[in-house]
C-alpha cells in the first residue's frame, strides 16, 4: 500500500522591504535564511518573499490577498508570514489604525483557513522613531495573541543588542546587513517557528 505523501507547502511572506532582504550583501534577508533551514526539514517547500519598499500595513492589507492568490495552490499547505517594520510610523499612521490593519489581515486568513505567523517591527537608528514602535510592536502582539498567531517581538530582544545598531549604522543607516538579517532569521527561527510548521525544533 503506498503512503499518501504530505501537501506541500508554500508559504507566502509579506511585508516591506526586510521582507525582501535589502542591505544584505548576500541577498538573502531573513526570510531566504529562515527558508533555507526548513528546506532542510520540508523538502516539498516553498517560500515566496513578497516584499515592498515602505509599505505600511495598510498597503500590506490591500495587496496581500491578490499577491498570495498568484501563489498559493489548492493541494497545498498554504501558510501566511507577515514580516512588519518602521512604514507605518513613517506614514504618521496610529496605532489605532494599524492594530486594525493587521487583526483585518489575520481575521481574513482565518476565514480562507491559512495559518498566519508574524514578525514585529525592529529597532532602528531614531530615537523618536523607536518610541513609536515600541508601542506599536506591543499593539501588534497584542493583536495576535487574541487570536492566537504566533508573534515574535524583535524590537524587545534587539533594542538590546549592540550587534544590531552596529549593523545598522554600518550600512546605510536604515537596513541591517548580513548579521542584522542574521539575527531576525534567529529571532524567527526560535520564535515558535517550528511549531507553527508542526516540525522538531532543530540545532
Amino acid at each position: 500500500m503506498s503512503q499518501e505523501r504530505p501537501a506541500p507547502l508554500r508559504i507566502c511572506v509579506v511585508g516591506d522591504e526586510l521582507v525582501a532582504g535589502v542591505g544584505d550583501r548576500r541577498a538573502l534577508g531573513w526570510v531566504g535564511r529562515v527558508a533555507a533551514r526548513t528546506a532542510v526539514q520540508v523538502p516539498a517547500t516553498g517560500v515566496f518573499a513578497l516584499g515592498v519598499p515602505g509599505e505600511s500595513t495598510s498597503g500590506l492589507l490591500a495587496r496581500w490577498r491578490e499577491e498570495t492568490d498568484l501563489r498559493f495552490a489548492a493541494d497545498a499547505d498554504n501558510r501566511l508570514a507577515v514580516g512588519l517594520g518602521r512604514a507605518d510610523v513613517d506614514a504618521g499612521q496610529s496605532t489605532a489604525r494599524s492594530r486594525l490593519n493587521l487583526a483585518n489581515v489575520l481575521d481574513d486568513a482565518e476565514s480562507r483557513g491559512i495559518a498566519a505567523f508574524v514578525l514585529g517591527p525592529p529597532p532602528t537608528l531614531d530615537t523618536e522613531v523607536n518610541a513609536r514602535l515600541g508601542d506599536l510592536s506591543q499593539a501588534f502582539a497584542d493583536v495576535c495573541q487574541r487570536r492566537g498567531v504566533p508573534f515574535v517581538d524583535a524590537f524587545g530582544p534587539l533594542s538590546a543588542h549592540d550587534a544590531w545598531f552596529a549593523d545598522l549604522a554600518g550600512g546605510d543607516g536604515t537596513h541591517p546587513g548580513q548579521s542584522g538579517y542574521g539575527l531576525l532569521a534567529w529571532l524567527v527561527l526560535h520564535g515558535g517557528w517550528h511549531e507553527w510548521l508542526g516540525v522538531p525544533q532543530d540545532a
